[in-house]
């Protein structure tokens, strides 16, 4: 969202050599979400550019009309939103015939026990901490509190991520709050040097959680 979308795979390309790990694509309907973005054609075209770890969020109303397209434009993680899916169980097993890992999003207004009974079967849990749909918004600062609730509930292999409103202010507190996986937009890609502002993320992030052992 908030890449120059003319330069894209230059951008792109740009952090994965810096050392980026996974690149967080935002698919906006227009419908779910008051906005539009990018849809299949910019998925496939930039996965040709790239070997990042596509972690495609669909803010749309019907994920199991289009979620093939997406894994088979190179989505290596799609994930869905909750408030959108009535039966999420069969489209988390739609997803993951379709060979891709699997990842469930709450709103902020969404409580974490609306995931509980699917929470063991998805890679990934997304709190998102800004109202999806622009970027550039206010961290919400309760999604903290949603993250100390849902990280005792994930397994080691599960990844809980937030997104929204991520930056040097933030950072360090949703790393401390549980979040193993965080989304930075503007704060990396409206920089004069946005590798250098990734770096920057990381080492508050990593501060946050103390030396290792």
């Amino acid at each position: 969202m908030s890449a120059d979308f003319a330069r894209l795979a230059e951008q792109v390309g740009q952090l994965e050599a810096g050392g980026a790990e996974v690149l967080h694509l935002d698919v906006m309907d227009g419908h779910f979400v008051p906005n539009i973005s990018f849809g299949v054609p910019v998925i496939e075209k930039l996965r040709l550019a790239s070997k990042l770890f596509f972690d495609t969020h669909l803010m749309i109303s019907d994920p199991m009309k289009y979620a093939r397209p997406f894994a088979e434009a190179g989505s290596d993680l799609l994930t869905v939103h909750i408030e959108v899916a009535p039966e999420p169980m069969a489209v988390i097993e739609h997803l993951r015939s379709l060979g891709v890992n699997v990842g469930i999003t709450l709103n902020p207004g969404t409580p974490a026990s609306a995931i509980a009974a699917v929470i063991e079967a998805v890679d990934l849990v997304l709190v998102m901490s800004v109202w999806p749909g622009f970027g550039g918004q206010t961290f919400i600062e309760s999604s903290l509190d949603k993250l100390r609730e849902l990280r005792p509930r994930l397994r080691p292999d599960q990844r809980l991520e937030i997104d929204g409103g991520i930056g040097p202010a933030t950072v360090a507190a949703a790393a401390a709050a549980g979040a193993d996986m965080l989304v930075a937009g503007s704060a990396v890609f409206e920089k004069a040097d946005p590798v250098a502002a990734m770096d920057g993320l990381r080492k508050l992030a990593e501060s946050a959680l103390g030396p290792r052992s």
